[in-house]
């Protein structure tokens, strides 16, 4: 294990093959180069929601071929490719097509508000038409494996067996370990916690198409969602008031703890984990005041399931993504 990669970097052996890591959100791609000299070129942008279903696929192929020029290296050396993304996944021949709530438009339809009719959009299938080495997985999963090998997922320097891994982001999503096995389902799904129905709430729609799953209540552009009305644009512009004392920011705040404290829960006493990792934009901006909220939400209840469970932050911090797709390819 090396649990100093964020403070000594990280390289491949000498004369190592080089390889590409993607990592696709609901917001941005990210895609950057790692051989012997490090991790480099790294490109993102946001995500395609636009145009043809294949937009994505084109999407990553150019962000690749950008990459490698920053990093100067010729597209044809990488040897493998490591793409941790959002989900859910379908299988279409057996290659993985993205159903993601927050990318395909045709899911929840138009009062979702994404531009685009797609039910799918084609993943596996256009990079394996240009690279021999292609390994896709849930970003949860890709971040997971990585907390396991290099950050808070770890004990005495090994993996933890059983452990899981959560992103509060743009989405809510988890990766899944239990008796040293990571969960992968049938179509490369399990650990879509985010959206479990903890909530009889029916004005929150999930681009999934779900009413008041977790996802629709508490995920960033769902805070946008629900609450821009009350004056709260965005979830930068909520945890702002509730720095400042707003009682009904707080109050908000609050209620979306508990939302995602029962999802840990059910997590937590379904698996019998002992220790979940906590990332994602929303979580890690804020990690401060929602860790202590969250740890609330879940200690005592039930002290046989949840006594020796702890919730710690990403040992990997925001770079969780980059070495979730690298983790995946090394």
């Amino acid at each position: 294990m090396n649990s100093n990669v964020l403070t000594k970097g990280f390289k491949l052996a000498n004369g190592a093959a080089p390889v590409a890591c993607v990592d696709i959100g609901g917001t941005k791609v990210a895609v950057n180069i790692v051989d012997d000299q490090g991790i480099r070129g790294k490109v993102s942008e946001p995500t395609a929601t636009t145009g043809t279903k294949d937009a994505l696929g084109r999407q990553i192929i150019r962000l690749m071929g950008q990459s490698c020029d920053a990093a100067k290296l010729p597209i044809q050396r990488i040897a493998r490719v490591g793409v941790a993304s959002c989900g859910p996944f379908v299988l279409n021949q057996g290659l993985v097509e993205l159903a993601s709530p927050n990318i395909c438009g045709g899911l929840a339809g138009p009062a979702r508000g994404l531009p685009n009719d797609w039910k799918t959009a084609p993943l596996e299938a256009p990079l394996r038409a240009v690279f021999a080495q292609v390994r896709v997985e849930n970003d949860g999963i890709g971040a997971l494996e990585a907390e396991r090998r290099w950050g808070a997922l770890q004990m005495d320097g090994m993996p933890m067996a059983n452990c899981a891994y959560v992103t509060w982001s743009t989405g809510v999503g988890t990766g899944l370990c239990v008796d040293g096995h990571v969960l992968r389902g049938k179509n490369g799904n399990a650990g879509h916690a985010g959206h479990l129905f903890v909530s009889t709430n029916n004005d929150a729609l999930c681009g999934c198409g779900n009413l008041g799953d977790v996802e629709a209540l508490v995920a960033g552009n769902a805070i946008a969602r629900r609450f821009a009305s009350a004056g709260y644009a965005d979830a930068a512009s909520l945890f702002a008031a509730a720095y400042g004392g707003d009682a009904k920011a707080i109050a908000i705040i609050d209620t979306l703890c508990d939302v995602m404290g029962r999802m840990l829960y059910n997590l937590i006493a379904t698996l019998d984990l002992q220790r979940i990792s906590l990332g994602g934009s929303v979580y890690w901006h804020h990690r401060d005041y929602l860790l202590p909220r969250l740890r609330g939400a879940v200690q005592g209840k039930l002290p046989a399931l949840t006594d020796g469970c702890e919730l710690v932050s990403a040992g990997l911090g925001e770079r969780v993504g980059d070495f979730g797709a690298l983790a995946l390819v090394v």
